[in-house]
């Protein structure tokens, strides 16, 4: 069975794993402890990783039975296919939310105008400037080699 990626409406995820599981689908909505502060007071409360995103493991066959629960919009897709994340990469986020050493973390997206160090590849080490992103690869800005780079990804 594979795990999918489900869009939740805004601030339904934790609610939407909880229907789920009632509905003995299993599912997997990573959570982090934050400490919000109000006016008069302090409070540790527990928030998604993701926004919007659960991550639910079923057969093919059965994808549709989710949309049986409240709150769910539609699955997350990439390149015209329902996004499928391997159980490692599960197991690998629940590992890394385990760490007694996490004190803060947060996702953000790659958009136009970051800069960026490239970790891997013939211009590892190097800085770049994103100029342009598409459905199927990215535009960088290599400053100190004075080029552009377009990145295809599948």
């Amino acid at each position: 069975m594979n795990w999918y990626v489900v869009y939740t409406k805004p601030k339904w995820e934790k609610k939407v794993a909880d229907k789920l599981k009632q509905a003995g689908i299993e599912c997997y909505c990573p959570l982090i402890t934050q400490i919000k502060q109000w006016t008069d007071r302090k409070k540790k409360i527990e928030i998604p990783l993701f926004s919007s995103y659960v991550f639910v493991q079923l057969a093919d066959s059965e994808r549709n039975s989710v949309f049986q629960v409240a709150g769910v919009v539609r699955y997350l897709f990439w390149l015209g296919k329902p996004a499928i994340v391997k159980n490692e990469e599960i197991e690998a986020i629940k590992t890394s939310l385990k760490a007694p050493n996490i004190s803060d973390v947060s996702v953000s997206t790659i958009q136009v105008g970051d800069r960026i160090k490239l970790e891997s590849g013939a211009f590892s080490n190097q800085n770049a400037i994103v100029q342009e992103i598409s459905n199927n690869y990215y535009i960088l800005v290599l400053e100190t080699l004075g080029c552009v780079l377009k990145i295809k990804y599948k």
